[in-house]
């Protein structure tokens, strides 16, 4: 975190949220003082961010978000990040042919996007993706059964890997809780890993949307690894520096 100067308002609200994942909690006081600004500017900030659902605002303050939430919770956070991703995803999906998104949001505003097709099967182990597909003209969404993770309202387990795993697909369209570049991706529970590794597995791709905020971070359950993905999409330009370390490793759209 900054200790002095003045920062952009994209990299005071970025030092927040990182502050908030490391340290659990901080006060308006003293990250007004870490950053340079005044008290009513980080204040506005953590209430914006609260907005996203990226914290949680408590008294003089705010404490970060932990643990896995229901779609409808995640369905707001950084809304705007994922609709950028779902518009360059729209690039990398075909007319006809059998596609997967997973159980994220972030899947489901590229689910909600696909528009018109020419014959073209989307599976998925979220019912809430699922529903977002029915009637669009020329897709064919199926819903991958299995038990019902309550936490994050998906379809995991060894019913789900086995459905999964049951039809081959051009492309795997994932999201991800967090991204390191070292061990790559990692998830809040171990069968959201698995189900999601069931699904890459009968795929020619796998491609990784992500927005900006999860890099750098770590869940619980290691996932797929940088040399995994073919493309990994967020809402940054691909020249942004806070790519860097991603650079070398995977394609940057």
């Amino acid at each position: 975190m900054a200790t002095s100067g003045t920062v952009g308002a994209e990299q005071r609200r970025l030092a927040l949220v990182s502050r908030l994942q490391r340290d659990g909690a901080l006060q308006i006081d003293e990250a007004a003082a870490e950053l340079g600004v005044s008290t009513m500017t980080v204040r506005r900030d953590l209430d914006d961010l609260g907005a996203e659902g990226l914290l949680r605002r408590v008294r003089g303050g705010a404490v970060a978000i932990t643990g896995p939430r229901p779609f409808s919770e995640r369905r707001t956070v950084r809304s705007r990040a994922k609709q950028l991703i779902a518009e360059k995803a729209l690039a990398l999906i075909p007319r006809s042919g059998a596609i997967a998104l997973d159980a994220s949001t972030t899947a489901g505003t590229i689910g909600a996007s696909i528009g018109e097709r020419s014959g073209l099967t989307v599976a998925t182990n979220s019912y809430e993706n699922f529903r977002t597909m029915r009637g669009m003209p020329g897709v064919e969404p199926i819903l991958i059964g299995g038990a019902l993770e309550a936490a994050t309202d998906s379809f995991v387990g060894l019913v789900a890997c086995q459905a999964a795993a049951s039809m081959l697909y051009q492309r795997f369209f994932t999201s991800a809780s967090a991204l390191d570049a070292a061990l790559g991706t990692s998830e809040v529970s171990l069968p959201e890993s698995q189900t999601k590794k069931a699904f890459a597995g009968v795929s020619r791709e796998l491609i990784l949307c992500i927005d900006s905020s999860k890099l750098g971070d770590r869940s619980i359950a290691l996932c797929f690894t940088l040399a995994d993905i073919a493309v990994m999409i967020t809402e940054l330009d691909p020249g942004d520096a806070r790519l860097d370390e991603y650079r070398e490793l995977v394609e940057l759209r």
